[in-house]
This record gives C-alpha cells, structure tokens and sequence, in this order.
C-alpha cells in the first residue's frame, strides 16, 4: 500500500505548482500581447466603427420610413405604475412618431 500512495501522491505533485516557484506563464507574452491589442485595435476595431458610421450615414439618407400600424396586443405597452417623469404614460425616450402609448400614436 506504501508504493500506491507515493505514486499517487508522486502523480499529484507533478500537477500541482510548487509555492516557492512563480507562475511564469503570462510573463514572457506582455510585450507580445500588447502589440496584439494595438493591432486589433487600429485594423479591426476603428475600421469595424468607420464601416458602422458609413451605414448609418447611407441609411439616413434614404428619408423617413414608414411606421407599423399599431395593433392593441394585451401584452404590450403595460403600465403597472406610472413612469416617475411627465405625465407617467411616456417612455424616458418617447418618440411621438415611432413608439405609440397604450391606446394608439399620438399624431393620429
């Protein structure tokens, strides 16, 4: 039974760190990993943002859109309380246009 448990205990002692030794993995990468991020940075994020900024601006350019017409599902637009600014029936961000209350637009 002595030889079982040195060799397991000899097999676990591989796996675990020592304590008196640092762990030396991500020290010898600082400089590399670094450069990664200023490279991702300037080749994939800003043109990913570029690209996005394209989109909207060609976007914008084609006019207003045409609104949904508003459909009274019970499951919609609930107002347990009201909202604690205005009137307590809009949004935060109410749009007259876009976001309709609960009985309909208000431009109707």
């Amino acid at each position: 039974m002595a030889v079982a448990g040195s060799g397991v205990s000899r097999l676990l002692g591989r796996s675990w760190p020592r304590l008196g030794q640092p762990m030396l993995s991500g020290a010898h990468g600082e400089e590399g990993s670094a450069r990664m991020w200023k490279a991702l940075t300037y080749f994939v994020a800003l043109p990913g943002v570029a690209v996005s900024m394209l989109n909207v601006f060609l976007k914008s350019k084609h006019g207003e859109h045409e609104r949904p017409e508003f459909v009274a599902y019970p499951h919609l637009r609930i107002r347990a309380k009201p909202f604690p600014w205005g009137d307590g029936n809009h949004t935060l961000f109410h749009n007259a246009h876009v976001n309709p209350l609960p009985t309909g637009y208000e431009e109707d």
